[in-house]
């Protein structure tokens, strides 16, 4: 079976959870038990269609843009007020 037709065959089966979830409750009474079946079974509904979300997206990854750096020297002028790391300012002394 195809990612498609399991999913079609898991909603069928929500569905019919839904129904006797109904049909219970109006033989039970909306008892907190009930609810809690009524509100997991929502949530199982929910799961679902976010699963049929993500099946259905592409999935092949898209990928990045390449940026090419460059062979030729920086300027220089960049690093002309930048300290050398560890050794503190050119003109104090390290502490």
């Amino acid at each position: 079976m195809s990612v498609h037709d399991e999913l079609t065959s898991l909603q069928k089966c929500l569905d019919d959870l839904s129904r006797s979830v109904r049909r219970l409750e109006q033989q039970v009474g909306d008892g907190l038990d009930v609810r809690r079946v009524r509100t997991d079974c929502e949530h199982l509904r929910e799961s679902v269609a976010l699963l049929r979300q993500t099946v259905s997206a592409p999935t092949t990854p898209k990928r990045p843009e390449l940026v090419t750096i460059p062979d030729t020297p920086y300027d220089n002028s960049l690093w002309v007020d930048t300290d050398d790391e560890g050794l503190g300012a050119r003109d104090r002394r390290a502490p």
